[in-house]
């Protein structure tokens, strides 16, 4: 495709953060970074210029940002994507004891790290993320606040990834 095509091309920068401000939970400041990079040439320049954002942000920022994703299977108000992402993996379907055991890791890994346990959900059931928390949880810090960021960019290209196939885009 010719850059010209890609319809992020001749977004205001109002409408390139509208379309996308939303993934990364409740932080806008990520696609107004990447903004600021433009031109894309494609949406994996859009994603990698979002991911230099975080990356150039620092760790308080970084921390900021971690802190905005909702424990898995909370039953709070969350946005429409993580519904969307912990509903296809069952978290809104689980068992007591299972509610009961993801409670009990959400609130020892948030008291350990002090942020929520992130994890890109989507191909996972609740077994295999309860497996997942109970082996991230004890790691050192410095690595989970690494898997944890990691995490997050897998969570946003897997958006930008559903979003480009409801337009008939390409990453």
């Amino acid at each position: 495709m010719e850059l010209t095509s890609q319809p992020w091309q001749s977004w205001t920068k109002e409408q390139f953060i509208i379309q996308f401000s939303g993934l990364y939970e409740h932080s806008p400041w990520v696609a107004e970074g990447a903004w600021a990079k433009s031109p894309f040439t494609s949406l994996q320049d859009v994603l990698d210029k979002m991911k230099a954002t975080v990356d150039e942000a620092g760790a308080e920022k970084q921390l900021e940002l971690l802190r905005q994703h909702p424990d898995l299977g909370a039953r709070i108000q969350m946005t429409e994507h993580s519904q969307s992402e912990q509903a296809g993996a069952g978290l809104d379907h689980l068992t007591p004891e299972q509610y009961e055991k993801l409670s009990r890791l959400n609130r020892e890994y948030t008291n350990t790290y002090q942020f929520p346990f992130i994890l890109a959900v989507k191909g996972k059931n609740a077994a295999q993320i309860l497996d997942i928390m109970e082996q991230r949880n004890g790691q050192p810090k410095e690595q989970e606040f690494a898997t944890a960021l990691a995490q997050v960019h897998i969570i946003v290209g897997l958006r930008m990834q559903d979003w480009a196939d409801r337009e008939g885009l390409r990453v």
